[in-house]
């Protein structure tokens, strides 16, 4: 184990909406030390007032990298960097936390997690739901349920303004069901625990503001090896609709778990980073009737007390890093379970641009 009382210090890369969330959470967390913020735009500098002021700003990662000599990297960029600076980080001798997804490639993801294991440093990944009291009791729940699962979730924004122009950057390199879609693939991943063996997918170009070839609307299923189903959807831009943009729910043979958020699922919401953690209650419905086809047992209403916001979710995932470096944590279901998600949304785009099934080995 390491040393608990020498703070670890941290580069922080990428400094945007993720990005100034960790950061901020590395200026407030003992045990952290920020040694540079790197960032190509003005976002860095932004970022620095919001601080405080006093860390050392780099345009290039490379040479930040080599000027600060951190012991850790947080890489919060767009996806299509994540392989390289990950890479660089761990090759130097870094633990990295690097936001979803691994890559923007399977094979990268891939490259990026064994070297990880060949260097013997920690990879932490941004699944930030993992992190979220309420999530995690949404899953316990499903495994109430009985089997087969049916899970059906969404998350469309009405993005516009900065959000629209962060949306159309991402979409440079990934689609929206790859780059939100490995939160929601992971959740049921692990709602089943089963072996997902076929997927389904739909997209729709609903605007010439991305590339060509390129899509802002798509919906995906997945088909388990223990007969279990899911469905995703995820739309960003101008264009979208904001009815039923928030659906979180399991449904089993006993009945079923929803995530109500009336508040974050309301008019304006959707595009809100806030919002999209926010469950603020579950209800879980029991299927049980009597003689008479009556429900046995009213739906029961679960409220948990610790309903973390967005920066404070934030900090616990730094927390977790903080924690699987100095307790030297086995991180390989983690890294496998990051891969793995990432797997099946690459598999869901594949089916998206070639109009066909798509089976799993």
């Amino acid at each position: 184990m390491l040393d608990k009382t020498i703070p670890l210090r941290i580069l922080v890369v990428g400094c945007g909406n993720m990005g100034a969330s960790h950061a901020l959470a590395y200026h407030t967390i003992d045990g952290f030390e920020i040694c540079g913020l790197v960032s190509g735009g003005k976002s860095k500098a932004i970022l620095n007032d919001r601080l405080g002021g006093g860390y050392a700003l780099y345009s290039d990662f490379e040479e930040a990298l080599q000027a600060t000599q951190p012991d850790a990297v947080c890489i919060a960029t767009y996806p299509d960097t994540h392989e390289a600076f990950a890479t660089k980080a761990l090759e130097q001798g870094c633990h990295v936390f690097l936001e979803k997804p691994l890559a923007d490639t399977v094979a990268g993801a891939e490259r990026v997690a064994a070297l990880a294991r060949r260097v013997n440093r920690k990879l932490v990944v941004g699944y930030i739901l993992r992190h979220h009291p309420s999530w995690n009791r949404f899953i316990e729940l499903s495994q109430e349920l009985g089997k087969p699962l049916v899970m059906r979730m969404n998350l469309n924004q009405q993005s516009h303004g900065v959000m629209w122009n962060v949306h159309r950057n991402l979409m440079k390199s990934l689609s929206p069901i790859v780059d939100c879609g490995v939160h929601y693939i992971d959740v049921m991943c692990q709602m089943t625990r089963s072996k997902p063996v076929q997927v389904s997918a739909i997209g729709a170009r609903l605007t010439e503001d991305i590339p060509e070839g390129n899509y802002n609307y798509g919906q995906l299923q997945i088909r388990f090896e223990d007969g279990s189903v899911g469905w995703y959807e995820a739309g960003w831009g101008p264009m979208m609709s904001e009815t039923a943009f928030f659906v979180k729910d399991v449904i089993g043979p006993k009945g079923s778990v929803s995530i109500v958020a009336k508040e974050a699922g309301g008019t304006g919401k959707s595009d809100s980073v806030e919002a999209h953690t926010k469950t603020e209650a579950l209800r879980f419905h029991h299927a049980t009737l009597d003689e008479a086809n009556r429900f046995v047992q009213e739906d029961t209403w679960i409220n948990l007390e610790d309903e973390p916001d967005h920066q404070e979710l934030c900090n616990r995932e730094q927390l977790y890093f903080m924690k699987a470096i100095q307790e030297n944590l086995d991180l390989t279901e983690h890294i496998q379970d990051a891969v793995n998600s990432l797997r099946i949304a690459f598999a869901c785009d594949e089916s998206v641009k070639t109009g066909r099934v798509v089976s799993l080995s």
